[in-house]
């Protein structure tokens, strides 16, 4: 991810599954959508329908607008935390911070999807329609775990 576009550049909204976030501009590929923003939680059983696995004991609890991010099997948006050296300046103050990332054009007016990528044991169907849908809301490398109960 490299740029960010000025402005917040998204909006919840109602959508066909509740509320959903969606573009209030265009972005390009590798566009920074925003910062993921809440409160961390340190704590290894930790879980919530909003909850982010930050890894070890953490989570986030996200607040608005993107903890109505809504799952896809075709995303067009990836979290991610930027990837900095111990030795960086700056890695102290990204540490833990989790972003929303473009993967490819999004259109103004389109709404933002994530991968949730649940573990086999959380898995619940998905009703995402899309032509890759995996059929259930599961990390693609568990989903022969779900398949197979």
């Amino acid at each position: 991810m490299k740029k960010k576009k000025k402005g917040p550049g998204v909006k919840v909204k109602d959508s066909d599954i509740g509320k959903g976030v969606f573009a209030t501009q265009s972005f390009r590929k590798d566009d920074v959508l925003g910062e993921v923003k809440g409160e961390i939680i340190d704590d290894a059983n930790y879980s919530t329908n909003y909850c982010m696995d930050l890894g070890d004991t953490l989570s986030l609890e996200p607040t608005a607008p993107f903890r109505f991010m809504n799952h896809s099997c075709e995303p067009n948006c990836e979290l991610f935390v930027w990837d900095l050296d111990e030795d960086d300046p700056k890695h102290d103050e990204m540490k833990g911070r989790l972003w929303v990332g473009a993967m490819r054009k999004i259109k103004k007016g389109e709404q933002l999807y994530i991968d949730y990528g649940w573990p086999a044991d959380s898995a619940i169907p998905c009703l995402c329609g899309t032509k890759k849908c995996r059929g259930w809301v599961v990390d693609p490398d568990e989903l022969h775990l779900v398949a197979a109960s």
